[in-house]
C-alpha cells in the first residue's frame, strides 16, 4: 500500500477547489497525502481549503504569489509519497483515478501514467471526450510537435519528479517541458483509456494572448527536445514548402521512428501535418495524400 502524494496548487480558484479536494479524498485508493499549496490567493481560496480538517491534507498558505513553477516545486521538495500524482485546483478526479494508475505503475508497464479526459467548456458548459494516443512510442515522438499529456491526469515514481522537477525559465510551458526531459531521459508513459479526470477549459485558454505566448515557448521546447535525443534542432515541425517539407519531414519520421519503434501511422501521420500548410484548397486532397504516402513510408520502414 504505497503512499501517494496529490500536489495541489491553487490560485484564485474558490470556485472550483473544493470539488477537486473532495474527489482526491473520496478516491477508492485511501492511502494518500494531498498536499494544496495556496499561491497568495486574493479571493476566498484560502478559507475554503481551510474548511477540510481531514489529516490527510498538508496545507501550505503562502501571503505572496510565486507563480505555480515554485508551488510545484516546493510541493515535489515536501512530498514523502513512493508516488506523485498531479492535479489541478478547477478539476475533477474519478474516483478509481488514483488507483488504476497505481495498478499500471506497481505493474511495471509504464513510468508515468496519464489517462483520457473529459473536457468541460466552462463556456459552454458543453462535456467532451478528449482526443489521445495512449501507447508509449506515440506518446513521446508525439511531443515533437505538440503535448498530449494532460497535467492533471499524470502519475508517476516520486523519484522521477525529484529528478527533474519544473524549469521556472519556462514559465507558459513548464509542464510540456518537463515531459519533454522525462521522455528523451528514457522514461515511458502510458494513458489509460479510462476518463479519469475532468479538465476545465477556460475562454482565457485559446485567448490570442495566451496563444502568442505559448506558441514562442513551445517552439523552444520542441527544439530543446530534438537536442535531447540528438535529433538535429533544425528539423523542428514547422510549415515548409514543398519540397523542403518532404525532406525535413522525411528526416524527423526517420530519426522519431529509429528513437521509438512502433510509432503507429495516425501518430506518423500526424506528426508530418505539422510541416504542411493549412487551408489548402484545391490542394487539399494532394497534401493529404503526401502525408498519408510519407507517414505510410516511416511506418513500414520502422
Amino acid at each position: 500500500m504505497p503512499l501517494i502524494s496529490v500536489l495541489m496548487p491553487a490560485y484564485n480558484s474558490e470556485l472550483y477547489i473544493a470539488e477537486a479536494i473532495k474527489s482526491i479524498l473520496n478516491q477508492s485508493y485511501q492511502n494518500i497525502e494531498l498536499i494544496i499549496f495556496d499561491d497568495g490567493s486574493s479571493d476566498n481560496t484560502r478559507r475554503v481549503i481551510e474548511s477540510f480538517s481531514d489529516p490527510r491534507i498538508v496545507k501550505i498558505l503562502s501571503d505572496q504569489n510565486y507563480g505555480v513553477v515554485r508551488a510545484r516545486n516546493e510541493m515535489i521538495d515536501k512530498a514523502r509519497g513512493q508516488y506523485i500524482a498531479l492535479m489541478d485546483a478547477d478539476d475533477i478526479a474519478d474516483p478509481s483515478r488514483l488507483e488504476k494508475q497505481l495498478a499500471s505503475l506497481e505493474s511495471g508497464e509504464s513510468d508515468l501514467c496519464g489517462s483520457a479526459q473529459w473536457v468541460l467548456d466552462e463556456a459552454t458548459g458543453q462535456l467532451k471526450k478528449s482526443k489521445d494516443k495512449f501507447r508509449d512510442s506515440d506518446l513521446r515522438s508525439l511531443l515533437s510537435v505538440y503535448c498530449g499529456l494532460c497535467n492533471s491526469a499524470m502519475m508517476g515514481r516520486a523519484e522521477i519528479f525529484k529528478r527533474f522537477k519544473y524549469d521556472t525559465s519556462i514559465l507558459t510551458s513548464e509542464d510540456y517541458y518537463l515531459w519533454v526531459q522525462m521522455a528523451a531521459a528514457g522514461y515511458r508513459f502510458l494513458n489509460l483509456k479510462e476518463r479519469l479526470i475532468t479538465y476545465r477549459r477556460y475562454p482565457a485558454q485559446t485567448s490570442s494572448i495566451h496563444l502568442d505566448k505559448f506558441k514562442l515557448t513551445t517552439i523552444e521546447v520542441q527544439k530543446k527536445y530534438l537536442e535531447l535525443l540528438g535529433i538535429s534542432p533544425e528539423l523542428y515541425p514547422h510549415q515548409l514548402p514543398w519540397p523542403k517539407r518532404v525532406a525535413a519531414g522525411a528526416g524527423l519520421l526517420r530519426a522519431l521512428n529509429k528513437q521509438f519503434p512502433g510509432i503507429s501511422l495516425q501518430a506518423n501521420s500526424e506528426i508530418y501535418a505539422r510541416f504542411q500548410y493549412r487551408k489548402n484548397g484545391l490542394w487539399t486532397p494532394f497534401t493529404r495524400l503526401e502525408r498519408l504516402l510519407l507517414a505510410l513510408w516511416a511506418t513500414l520502414a520502422s
